[in-house]
């Protein structure tokens, strides 16, 4: 009876699963990318199956990125120091990692950092991430860094490719072999006084409150129905009526603080009373009243009262709600900085 051969189909097992997370910007020249693209050619080669995430293609989904480790035996988190520190990326996603984190899976996941640096700090980077893993619970491996002034450089040096290789066989054999590593400190930390919330989670719930926290539209609307709340009970225990506005005259009046002798003019348009409120200095006495008829102003600036209610109660200044958006204002910028010295509120 003829015997008959059928050509069969090359199939790669992947024996292992390493996830590459890159916390760069993502320009061309930056040799962060390389490094990573090098030694995700040899895990590869190497069988193993490589995921790869660039953060900043991810930033509004950051904090659901930790539930990638799933199915993860070992990590690469790759990040480049421009000028300090590990960037703000790779910031947000430790922090993820903390808040939303499994820390079941995390604590048998090896990690090894890969930081290249365009000016000082590679050594510290790298420590940074090794000291976050760690108090993360997780397994640490040796990194790679290096300071590389010109990113041509890297590009057909043998030696460099060398050691790059080498790191990855590194990662792949420490993960086959299961190492194990003395106790640390840091871990010693997390045991005792590292706390993420005084909320026992399951890493169930901890993946649906990490996406709940990056649907920008979920809390936003979660933050209109906190205030329509706050307000609808506070109307029900009698706390407050609708403000009219005077109320915020004399909180002025009796927090005015005389500085210099110089003649400015404030004006806040209330957005929700319709009604322009005017800080009239001059030598050291102040003028307060609403409508700007005539007025030429120093300073404009536009507010809600609630913002307003929650400078004159102490509980803001006017600096941090311009400096975060809550108040719009145009004109002198060194006289908007004075608003906090001239009502130094409490």
């Amino acid at each position: 009876m003829p015997f008959f051969t059928f050509p069969r189909k090359k199939i790669i097992l992947f024996t292992m699963k390493i996830n590459i997370y890159y916390g760069g910007r993502g320009v061309l020249d930056d040799p962060t990318l390389y490094v990573i693209g090098k030694m995700e050619e040899v895990l590869t080669e190497l069988r193993v199956e490589v995921g790869r995430y660039n953060i900043y293609e991810n930033k509004n989904s950051i904090s659901t990125l930790p539930q990638t480790f799933r199915d993860a035996d070992g990590i690469i988190l790759a990040t480049t120091v421009e000028w300090l520190g590990i960037g703000g990326y790779m910031n947000q996603f430790l922090d993820a990692c903390w808040l939303y984190g499994d820390k079941e899976a995390i604590s048998r996941i090896y990690m090894q950092p890969v930081v290249m640096s365009t000016t000082y700090g590679e050594r510290e980077a790298m420590s940074t991430l090794e000291n976050a893993w760690e108090i993360l619970g997780g397994q640490v491996t040796g990194g790679l860094c290096g300071y590389i002034e010109d990113p041509s450089s890297l590009e057909g040096n043998v030696d460099y490719a060398r050691i790059m290789e080498k790191k990855a066989e590194n990662l792949y054999r420490t993960i086959s072999q299961k190492a194990m590593s003395l106790p640390t400190s840091n871990q010693a930390v997390t045991r005792t006084v590292g706390r993420t919330s005084k909320l026992e989670l399951t890493p169930q719930e901890s993946e649906q409150l990490s996406q709940y926290v990056s649907d920008d539209d979920y809390v936003k609307q979660q933050r209109e129905d906190i205030i329509e709340l706050s307000s609808m009970f506070r109307n029900m225990m009698g706390a407050g009526s609708e403000p009219t506005g005077e109320e915020f005259i004399s909180s002025f009046r009796n927090n005015f603080v005389p500085l210099d002798g110089e003649a400015v003019t404030y004006v806040f348009a209330v957005t929700d009373l319709a009604r322009d409120l005017v800080l009239e200095i001059r030598a050291g006495e102040l003028s307060c009243h609403y409508g700007k008829e005539g007025i030429t102003e120093d300073v404009y600036a536009r507010i809600t009262s609630q913002v307003m209610e929650e400078i004159v109660s102490g509980r803001e200044t006017f600096q941090r709600a311009f400096s975060v958006g809550d108040m719009t204002a145009r004109g002198t910028f060194s006289l908007i900085r004075k608003l906090d010295s001239y009502f130094p509120f409490s």
